[in-house]
């Protein structure tokens, strides 16, 4: 069981990090020295040193990308606390819903972010010398395993 338990905290903490690196990092649309996240533009010099940084614009679909990362941010942190709550105060064979379905949520709204993200950046559609950046594909990785994580917590009793 402890080794269970290890490993579901483990794969928790994966997806937080995920989540985190994902929402913070600028690389999001690479590609002309170019680096697009949700937070700002940059442009960056042939050596690879960053030049100029520009907020990013106040879209709507922006700004609906920008609020579901950070709740997907809360809610698996949320889920985290929640889960150690649960593991020392419920009782023996009670099942981890609320953490369960605190991670769920996280999991849908990194989802909601990157498709809204991919449908509606026009970037990627007119221009091919772009490319989606690392920080974009961790975002999609984050959503199965956020999934997964919280259908675990759901299924886990408690045991002594």
């Amino acid at each position: 069981m402890l080794l269970l338990l290890l490993g579901i905290i483990v794969l928790h903490v994966a997806v937080l990090v995920l989540l985190f690196v994902s929402t913070i990092v600028s690389q999001w649309i690479v590609g002309n020295g170019h680096a697009t996240d949700l937070w700002q533009n940059c442009s960056t010099s042939s050596s690879g040193n960053i030049q100029h940084c520009f907020s990013s614009s106040a879209n709507e679909w922006l700004q609906s990308v920008q609020a579901t990362m950070i709740l997907s941010v809360i809610f698996s942190v949320l889920s985290l606390f929640l889960f150690f709550c649960q593991l020392f105060t419920l009782t023996k064979g009670g099942r981890f819903y609320i953490t369960g379905v605190f991670q769920i949520l996280a999991g849908l709204c990194v989802m909601s972010a990157a498709a809204i993200y991919t449908v509606r950046h026009y970037e990627w559609h007119l221009n091919s010398d772009y490319s989606y950046g690392f920080a974009y594909i961790l975002a999609w990785v984050a959503f199965p395993l956020a999934l997964l994580s919280g259908v675990i917590y759901v299924i886990l009793r408690k045991r002594e």
